[in-house]
């Protein structure tokens, strides 16, 4: 059976072992990150905690809805057995909530359904380690590497959140639709977290006047490196530093991890771009309902 429950009657230590022992296991659905990231959030629950589904919410008009918090990529159903059958969890959720929008997880398989949009996240091995993954770069790539070489990019690791979330707001956030200060602030904050937690860790690269040109924050759970947030300096965007940055992670991330995990995007030429490291394109859906 499955049940509904608001964070305040959840039993934390069992749902976060659910998320820890899942086949789709994501840092994003831990208690403590949604926590920081959503207004709200309730659970669906099969059982015992054998599976779970995060639902973020919101309120308007005192109309509850579910919605894709910033900083929050990946949820769905989780559960340690291949067998689930997230149809029934879907079923709950439609039946509660007529206005939705909930990003799914890569691993979550269901029937196709009118309301379900289809979304990429890039994905690189790094199982044969680091010279193998660079002998797949592509040749702008290596390009890109040569160019940083010559003007003497400098890398940096764990240096200041802050400085990463102003690089960001100067370059990407004003092409971004919607962010809000509150945004920024739960950004710092989840970082801060994750610091402390040790699961998470920033990389500036600077240039050879000591100007920041480049930064992103890497999230690391079991087997998988993931960049959270990245941004270069949009006025000097042809001295390589993306690719410095990103190559700098691969060789970083190769002995422990097994993933990287870009973060992410349907635009083909952002996709591309991640492509052009020798990634492969992942799917996970997008669930958007709305009943007037």
């Amino acid at each position: 059976m499955i049940k509904h429950l608001t964070r305040k009657k959840l039993d934390v230590v069992k749902y976060n072992a659910c998320i820890t022992n899942s086949i789709q296991s994501r840092m994003y659905a831990y208690s403590w990150y949604l926590d920081v990231v959503s207004d709200n959030w309730d659970v669906l629950v099969l059982g015992d905690y054998e599976a779970v589904m995060p639902l973020p919410w919101r309120k308007k008009y005192f109309i509850k809805y579910v919605y894709p918090p910033f900083w929050l990529l990946e949820l769905g159903v989780f559960s340690s057995e291949e067998k689930i059958d997230i149809d029934a969890f879907l079923k709950v959720l439609f039946k509660k909530h007529c206005f939705i929008e909930l990003r799914m997880n890569t691993v979550n398989q269901f029937k196709k359904m009118s309301i379900n949009i289809e979304k990429q996240l890039q994905y690189l091995s790094l199982k044969g380690g680091y010279d193998t993954v660079f002998l797949n770069y592509q040749k702008d790539r290596k390009k890109d590497l040569r160019k940083a070489a010559k003007l003497n990019l400098s890398e940096k690791w764990g240096g200041d959140t802050s400085q990463l979330i102003e690089l960001f707001k100067n370059n990407v956030g004003k092409r971004t639709q919607n962010i809000k200060k509150k945004n920024y602030d739960d950004l710092e904050k989840i970082m801060k977290t994750c610091i402390e937690k040790k699961v998470g860790e920033t990389l500036s690269v600077y240039d050879d006047r000591k100007e920041l040109v480049a930064c992103a924050f890497f999230l690391k759970h079991q087997e998988e490196i993931t960049i959270l947030v990245s941004s270069t300096d949009f006025k000097n965007r042809k001295n390589g530093a993306n690719t410095f940055l990103i190559d700098k992670a691969i060789s970083r991330y190769q002995n422990g991890f097994e993933k990287f995990n870009f973060g992410g995007s349907s635009i083909v030429s952002i996709a591309n771009y991640f492509k052009s490291f020798g990634a492969e394109t992942k799917t996970y859906s997008l669930l958007k309902k709305r009943v007037l």
